[in-house]
């Protein structure tokens, strides 16, 4: 049987003689494709030439988006600190050098890693700060051969130089940093104490607005878009440098946590977050391994959403995973990679999720045995052309030593070294 499709041209009847199987084709309905799956081919594990010493890469991770380059600091966990970018487009990993070369720092200014992540001013210059991170500086923090302090560091990607902006305080280090776009303005947390600074570097003045934490302090702060900075104290309740009125105000509430929690995972707070402005969100995973979906607001503190946890897991206790690594993807999907520090879903083992924010689920995509990838790093970092980058080391079971590399990540393409 042909089928017979009357159709209407001018006011004048028309009939319309139809073949089988083209009306079959277009009378089915829209086919959506299927979901992209993720195979190893989107990801690409990118080694540090140079430097064999290498151990770890802690933070200090970040993208500029102004010359379309990764920049990560890498550390033997002692004395030596390479400073190191990615191009994405050459697709080329290149070591600058070691900071205390250059940044011209004498053997008593010694600094064994870079905590903070890395960060970008408006001019694309770039910023981050050092700290001490050995035993040095945990137990002599102000003996003559102990640590000396935290320096603000910047490069500049157009002479390749790099400059020691100073101190912020006598045998303090520098754990974090973040940055106010519109100012240039830096914000930094120092380690043991806890303070809370502020630094402009166009002006060299610098301010303390004290202390912010006790007992363990926060390894991470984060701006919002209006430039305001966010941390959180001993309660683990979010403070906000709100800069149009240059205060600090406090959350009357700490954020979300497990029941049964340990003091610990609370004081010790955010771990990581990833910025979504088109839907004024920033996600924040804690130290007591739950998912937050922050909005911001230019003025006050924001409100807060509980997403749940970083797993599904009955094996161990929810709090229990560590996360200190963000990203958030193209597809509205937030990505980490759970492990590390002893505190893992499966032991030994580095494991790639996925998590909807959507609809609060999550989904495993790769699990690593700790000799390919024990532990990662960073927040937030992502090219333009949406690929996902961590900061990421490899840990030997036989000898405890650990061998720090870069992870490109890309959940909807596949990507090259």
């Amino acid at each position: 049987m042909i089928p017979i499709v009357f159709i209407h041209i001018m006011g004048f009847k028309k009939i319309l003689i139809v073949p089988f199987f083209l009306f079959f084709v277009t009378a089915l309905p829209e086919v959506h494709s299927q979901e992209n799956i993720i195979t190893k081919k989107n990801l690409a594990f990118i080694e540090y030439p140079g430097f064999p010493q290498a151990h770890s890469s802690w933070g200090s991770i970040g993208y500029n988006s102004g010359n379309n380059t990764v920049y990560i600091g890498v550390t033997n966990h002692h004395d030596k600190v390479g400073f190191y970018e990615y191009s994405p487009g050459l697709r080329e990993m290149k070591l600058n050098g070691f900071i205390n070369n250059l940044g011209y720092l004498r053997p008593f200014q010694w600094q064994a890693k870079i905590h903070s992540k890395i960060v970008f001013g408006s001019d694309g210059i770039v910023y981050f700060t050092t700290d001490g991170g050995e035993s040095r500086e945990e137990y002599l923090m102000d003996h003559p051969q102990g640590y000396v302090g935290g320096y603000f560091m910047k490069w500049n990607p157009s002479t390749d130089q790099m400059t020691n902006l100073g101190m912020a305080m006598p045998f303090e280090s520098l754990k974090d940093i973040d940055i106010d776009p519109a100012t240039n303005i830096l914000y930094a947390i120092t380690y043991p104490q806890a303070h809370f600074i502020i630094y402009d570097p166009a002006k060299n003045d610098l301010r303390d607005l004290g202390r912010l934490a006790s007992s363990h302090v926060p390894r991470v702060i984060f701006t919002d878009w209006w430039g305001n900075c966010y941390y959180v104290d001993w309660r683990q309740r979010l403070v906000k440098y709100e800069k149009g009125k240059d205060r600090l105000i406090f959350d009357k509430n700490s954020l979300p946590a497990f029941d049964g929690t340990p003091g610990s995972k609370i004081i010790t707070g955010i771990t990581a977050y990833a910025k979504d402005e088109k839907n004024n969100t920033i996600y924040i995973i804690t130290y007591g391994a739950k998912i937050i979906a922050f909005h911001p607001q230019k003025e006050g503190i924001g409100t807060v959403d509980d997403l749940g946890g970083v797993a599904d897991s009955e094996v161990i206790p929810q709090w229990g995973p560590y996360v200190p690594n963000l990203n958030l993807g193209n597809n509205g999907k937030l990505y980490y990679i759970v492990g590390g520090h002893g505190n893992y879903i499966k032991q030994d083992t580095g494991v790639l999720m996925e998590f909807d924010p959507k609809t609060h689920s999550h989904k495993i995509i790769y699990e690593y045995e700790s000799d390919e990838l024990a532990e990662a790093s960073g927040s937030d970092i992502k090219d333009n052309e949406g690929n996902l980058y961590f900061a990421a080391r490899r840990e030997n079971k036989n000898t405890l030593d650990s061998h720090p590399f870069m992870i490109k990540f890309n959940p909807e393409k596949e990507v090259q070294k």
